[in-house]
């Protein structure tokens, strides 16, 4: 690909991929630019990226403590310096050189606002996955993300959730595609059976709150849904519409 794009990769102890990561990235994209924040990782995986830099020719931040992916994804985006830019996970495997045109063709032709990527080997079926737009794979424009960094820095897991709202709520235009080969491993791959269960009440306790503390994002994007249908239609809406609000207004006021 002829057109100039940052890939933007945040990482926490994932010593045992980051390397495959950062080379396949290089390696089919020998061009691009490429960012990696190192959200304060306590494994190895700062000495090998600092044994990888000079090689693989990337710019690498070190962050001196841990504050979460969203932070990390500001990062990227402040010191990336193209108008495109591709998120990668740094804990996938199975990478191809066609998955970086999935994500970034439909961007430069103009074809779509935002991207998403979902691996395919995934426990749950794309097709009904409603998790896919969760999705770490996304290629996105630079202009579009930077009215929000301040927003997403300290959402952490909520981040995605955010960034989603928040386009579906302007009216950008999104494309799904599944990005075949691809594995991302479920965090019982990764850790024990316990911690990962404590780390899914924690993301799932993030993106709810940041589902609630949203809420007018929540509603402008249904009120885009609903552009050029008939009146009755826009008032039958905006009554549920009031509704919504006022029961999203008591939920935030009782978990204060």
């Amino acid at each position: 690909m002829k057109n100039k794009f940052s890939i933007v990769i945040c990482v926490y102890n994932e010593e045992e991929t980051i390397k495959n990561v950062a080379t396949k990235c290089r390696k089919f994209n020998p061009l691009c630019e490429i960012v990696v924040v190192d959200d304060g990782s306590d494994d190895s995986t700062k000495e090998i990226l600092l044994k990888l830099e000079p090689k693989l020719r990337f710019k690498y931040i070190r962050l001196p403590q841990n504050k979460g992916k969203s932070n990390a994804m500001v990062v990227g985006v402040e010191n990336s310096s193209y108008e495109t830019i591709l998120f990668f996970d740094a804990d996938v495997s199975g990478i191809k050189k066609g998955h970086f045109k999935q994500l970034l063709k439909p961007i430069f032709k103009g074809n779509a606002d935002m991207v998403l990527g979902t691996p395919s080997d995934t426990l749950i079926d794309y097709k009904i996955n409603p998790f896919k737009s969760l999705t770490g794979e996304r290629a996105l424009l630079k202009n579009d993300i930077i009215p929000i960094l301040e927003d997403i820095r300290e959402i952490r897991f909520g981040v995605e959730t955010y960034i989603n709202l928040y386009f579906q709520a302007h009216g950008k235009k999104i494309k799904y595609t599944l990005l075949k080969g691809l594995k991302h491993p479920t965090k019982y791959d990764k850790t024990t059976a316990v911690q990962a269960t404590k780390e899914f009440l924690i993301e799932g306790k993030e993106i709810a709150v940041t589902l609630l503390q949203n809420h007018d994002l929540i509603s402008k994007r249904i009120s885009e849904s609903y552009k050029g249908k008939s009146e009755k239609i826009k008032n039958s809406f905006k009554d549920l519409q009031e509704e919504i609000n006022e029961k999203i207004q008591a939920l935030l006021k009782n978990n204060g």
